[in-house]
């Protein structure tokens, strides 16, 4: 029975008419990653480079986000040849790449994804969850149609190479990692510093110029608003993880007194166990 290929990543910015709005995955859990699938946003970004997921849980992810109506980009731990092959076969369609400093870098992850002649994928489609076992027609000739390729950029060389990181072909998009940016810049911690968001908006106006997306983190919703509007095409508004702790402090904070030690039904400290 053929099987259908989905849109990638490429092609839903293009088909939105206004940007989209994404949240990290950083968990590692399948079932976390379903419950925000169903939350409405546009795209969730699976991560592998700061947090504990292999290839088995990325795969469980994949399948439990398949049935709803979202973009799942995964980002791995660094931009490698045979890293980036293993998730193409998983059926990661849509890929962030990692601290890509210059345009050769970038080329080196275009070829990767690439079957020859045009790169160097290795072959074992029949083998894989990417072609559904051979079930999509023709996809060794059609798979780079079913790949999208956004680089990160996320640090001072990147931001004064970006023109020509842009220019590579194949590079699908551009996304700005303001923390990582930020410490390039000698201010670490300080995302907000107005030297970070004015590299950001050289970025943002550098993909405008070129017709290409550009996407931006930014937990802060003014700031996001602010990318957003100097030409963000995409964002990233949260994170699994913070909002799990953030929303699990303020629990506590309603129930627990302020000097941390509870009491018991009787008034006298409660009991540890």
């Amino acid at each position: 029975m053929p099987i259908r290929v989905e849109p990638t990543f490429t092609d839903a910015l293009a088909a939105a008419g206004r940007p989209l709005a994404g949240m990290w995955v950083c968990s590692g859990s399948p079932l976390i990653a379903e419950i925000c699938a169903g939350s409405g946003l546009d795209w969730l970004l699976i991560d592998a480079e700061h947090s504990p997921n292999g290839l088995e849980s990325i795969l469980a992810q994949l399948q439990a986000v398949s049935g709803y109506p979202v973009q799942a980009v995964v980002r791995p731990p660094v931009n490698d040849t045979v890293l980036i092959k293993q998730y193409l076969d998983l059926g990661v369609q849509n890929l962030l790449i990692p601290m890509v400093n210059s345009a050769a870098e970038a080329e080196a992850a275009v070829v990767a994804v690439r079957y020859p002649p045009h790169g160097v994928r290795g072959v074992g489609s029949a083998l894989a969850r990417a072609s559904r076992w051979n079930r999509i027609p023709d996809y060794l000739a059609r798979a780079s149609e079913t790949v999208s390729v956004t680089v990160q950029i996320e640090s001072e060389a990147a931001v004064a190479a970006v023109e020509n990181i842009l220019a590579v072909d194949g590079v699908d998009a551009i996304f700005i990692g303001p923390s990582d940016l930020a410490a390039s810049m000698g201010l670490l911690g300080e995302q907000e510093h107005p030297g970070v968001r004015a590299a950001v908006e050289h970025c943002l106006a550098a993909a405008k110029a070129a017709g290409k997306p550009a996407g931006v983190n930014a937990f802060n919703e003014a700031t996001a608003r602010a990318y957003l509007d100097a030409g963000a095409s995409f964002v990233l508004v949260g994170a699994d993880v913070a909002m799990l702790a953030r929303g699990t402090e303020a629990l506590a904070a309603k129930f627990i007194p302020a000097s941390g030690q509870g009491e018991g039904p009787d008034g006298g400290a409660c009991p540890s166990y």
